[in-house]
Formats: C-alpha cells, structure tokens, sequence
C-alpha cells in the first residue's frame, strides 16, 4: 500500500476512537463514573478530545484530497 493509504487508514482509526471516546451529552468525567447535571464548557482532557478530533478530521480530509489529485 502507499503511504497516503496507510496514513488514512490510521487517521480514520485515531478519528473513530476519538469519537466515541465522546459521550454525548455527557462530559468525560460521567463517561468514567461522576456526575454531570448541569451545563457546562469543555475543560481538560475534554477540550484536547475535542480539539484532536477537529485537527485528525482536518487532516484526513487533505490526505484525501491530495490522494485525489495525485490520481492514487
């Protein structure tokens, strides 16, 4: 395989994983065990989730495109 194949495949597994490790409407603190009622921001390790999703999907998306282009 080449590498922009190889690099999407292990993208799209770190974009799954980073997902799911979102609970919705929960933050990550109810996921293992606390209790969140009230509405509140992302902080910590929520707000890095979070934001790592957007970067990993960002990048898939280019490697996709560069991909097309190359005509691979």
């Amino acid at each position: 395989m080449e590498f922009l194949q190889v690099s999407q495949i292990v993208i799209a597994i770190a974009v799954g994983a980073s997902i799911l490790l979102q609970a919705r409407g929960t933050g990550l603190s109810s996921t293992f065990g606390g209790e969140s009622t009230a509405y509140r921001s992302r902080r910590g390790l929520e707000r890095v989730l979070f934001r790592l999703t957007i970067v990993l999907a960002t990048v898939f998306v280019l490697i996709s495109l560069v991909g097309a282009r190359s005509g691979g």
